[in-house]
């Protein structure tokens, strides 16, 4: 531990009224600061005896003193609690790598404080709060020595709200309903700076992340580090501001009698998190994957973030043949892009003997190919596939085998019922057995991932989001694109990677496009993912100029940094991210007038500067070289703008 995080822990405050060591049940407050002393968590026993916390910021609350507890079967933590040890404060300190995202290496710095209650029947309970500088980390668990196994019911966790407090809320969509069944996927519109007292608009609450802004300090919640033994949460709301975690629908399972969640001294139960600070902060926070599991891969090599090139996302079924694939790899191979994604139905609309052909076709051409499947079980009414693959153990690992020894690069795999404990356990052993076949992963009709990809660096990517498919089936999503496009990077986006598949360069089969081209090339930038699947077909990039093309070729599959510039959810953002070989600036406009962007571009020190950005006409694009240390970019409503910021060395590297 360095000099530096040892004053952080010796000085983080602790505010003790009475006896710490043993029972007592007038404790005024207990208070947790942050290593920085911006943050401040704050605990107390509520009249009733009951564990409450609210967190501080700059000496000012961002929320009210809501409540914390359990439920089990077999007893409860709610009310007339005593504390009956309060740990003293430790320093916590962790480096981690990242495959995706925001960027590649972490440094996770929080002071840890344990609270022990006991109920009136002298059962013990922790709770262990970890603050850092972006936010806090909460979950309850067992004493190390403690044998006992809880049933848990309910989790009283929630958050109370001030007044005045905005909200950016997605709702959860009802369990088995929608198209073929397939809901809930995380795919509903947001409702955009509402107050946060709003009615619930969705008998399954809302997902997470949770956006909330109190005057100039902003919360994201969310959950991190769940384990095959407990459920995906979600949150529930009153209309006057407190947001409740609930377990899932019980339909939201692939096997019912496995999704009971359970709490023992092995089992805790997963992180709440709530990510608090400005905007910047917000961008910047890693603690969904802070406290997430660390990988234990022997082997990480055959994991390698990239671009792919996918006929699906425009051309829809009848793209799935060896044929448009054929094209597909050629063109995947023109943009130096490593992979092309074959889609639904290849085992019929391609078959095993063609398949080959293709991989053989790729391999000449360095392309790799992923293949789609189908989760498949009784939760849905979907008839795509490969199908009944993947559930039973010897015959996914069998299926998995034949994979690798194609030499496929991963796979695709779609359609999952929801956020039962038998859900997550089935996503942690895809991605288990995936691993040990060299396979990468992307999840589709799927949860969020909630730090998964920490635990698991071959999960490249997952959708969980409204993205360009919903585009292509129904104009008023298309209509709302630019708005959506400036949600996503500080909710769904800001912790885990997402599979939007952006970037169209033309016309959308009966659907009028909304948003310039210079606002799709934007997209890549601003959005994260492992995998980026452009959707842009052969026939569009050949239309484009060649400076266009030049800046897909060299698009990066993996950050290093990333900051975000300027912004506001459903307005406007601009973000720099930077990657071994080039930084880049992109931003985009979802006003209803244009939008200047200052830039700072000393700070990136380049030997070239090229500026791409909508030119005279809505989908003209024009590319100029930037001098000086900065620029003002003038952007119309719903376009953006890329710059593509290049060292002395960036053209000895090789993007992909």
């Amino acid at each position: 531990m360095n000099w530096m995080v040892k004053v952080a822990a010796l000085t983080a405050t602790l505010i003790i009224s009475g006896c710490a060591s043993g029972p007592n049940t007038n404790v005024a407050s207990y208070q947790l600061s942050s290593p920085d002393q911006r943050l401040a968590v704050e605990l107390r026993l509520s009249p009733e005896q009951q564990l409450e916390y609210r967190v501080v910021a700059d000496d000012q609350p961002v929320m009210a003193y809501s409540p914390l507890g359990l439920v089990a079967q077999s007893g409860q933590w709610q009310e007339q609690l005593s504390v009956m040890k309060v740990s003293p404060v430790s320093a916590v300190s962790d480096q981690y790598q990242l495959w995706t995202g925001k960027q590649t290496n972490v440094d996770y710095q929080a002071n840890r404080l344990v609270l022990t209650l006991a109920n009136p029947a002298g059962q013990q309970l922790q709770v262990n709060m970890q603050l850092a500088n972006d936010g806090l980390a909460f979950r309850y668990q067992l004493a190390a020595d403690n044998p006992h196994v809880y049933t848990i019911e309910r989790e009283l966790t929630a958050l109370d709200l001030l007044p005045e407090t905005r909200s950016w809320l997605q709702p959860k969509a009802l369990a088995r309903s929608g198209w073929a069944d397939t809901n809930p996927s995380y795919e509903e519109d947001y409702l955009v700076d509402v107050d946060a007292k709003v009615a619930q608009t969705s008998a399954n609450g809302w997902v997470y992340p949770a956006l909330f802004r109190h005057n100039d300090q902003w919360l994201l919640i969310s959950e991190a580090g769940i384990r095959s033994h407990y459920p995906a949460t979600n949150l529930s709301s009153d209309g006057r501001g407190r947001f409740q975690l609930r377990f899932p629908d019980p339909r939201e399972s692939v096997a019912p009698a496995f999704d009971t969640p359970l709490l023992s001294a092995q089992q805790p139960t997963p992180w709440r998190i709530i990510a608090v600070g400005s905007l910047d902060t917000i961008m910047a926070s890693t603690l969904a994957t802070d406290v997430a599991p660390a990988h234990q891969f022997s082997d990480t090599d055959f994991i390698e973030p990239g671009v792919a090139a996918w006929s699906w996302g425009l051309l829809k079924d009848e793209s799935v043949n060896a044929d448009t694939q054929r094209q597909f790899i050629d063109y995947a191979a023109d943009m130096n892009w490593p992979y092309v994604l074959v889609d639904v139905d290849w085992h019929t609309r391609i078959g095993e003997q063609k398949l080959k052909q293709l991989i053989a076709h790729a391999a000449e051409r360095d392309v790799r190919l992923w293949l789609w499947y189908n989760s498949s079980g009784d939760w849905n009414t979907t008839e795509y596939g490969p199908k009944s693959q993947l559930i039973a153990r010897q015959q996914r690992r069998a299926q998995f085998a034949w994979l690798q020894q194609l030499g496929v690069a991963g796979v695709k795999i779609d359609f999952f019922p929801g956020d039962g404990a038998s859900v997550m356990a089935y996503y942690q052993a895809l991605l288990s057995d995936a691993a040990e076949f060299d396979l990468m992963v992307n999840f589709h009709g799927t949860t969020l991932p909630r730090g998964l990809q920490r635990a698991y660096p071959n999960l490249m990517t997952s959708e969980a989001v409204k993205g360009f498919e919903m585009i292509t089936f129904f104009q008023p999503v298309a209509d709302n694109e630019a708005v959506h496009a400036t949600v996503l990077p500080f909710t769904r986006n800001v912790f885990d990677p997402m599979d939007f598949t952006p970037m169209t360069l033309g016309d959308i089969p009966n659907i009028e496009r909304k948003t310039s081209n210079a606002f799709q090339l934007a997209l890549p930038v601003i959005f994260t993912s492992g995998v980026q699947h452009l959707v842009a077909t052969p026939e569009q990039m050949a239309a484009m100029p060649e400076f266009v093309k030049s800046y897909l070729r060299d698009l990066p599959g993996r950050w290093q940094q990333s900051q975000l510039l300027e912004g506001y959810p459903g307005k406007y953002i601009s973000i720099a991210r930077t990657s071994e070989c080039a930084s880049y600036i992109a931003g985009i406009n979802a006003l209803s007038e244009y939008k200047s962007f200052e830039l700072n571009l000393a700070q990136f020190n380049p030997a070239s500067a090229t500026l791409i950005q909508q030119g005279e006409q809505f989908h003209d694009l024009t590319a100029s070289q930037l001098s000086g240390a900065s620029a003002v970019i003038n952007v119309a409503p719903a376009s953006g703008f890329v710059v593509i910021l290049k060292s002395e060395n960036s053209n000895d590297c090789k993007a992909n």
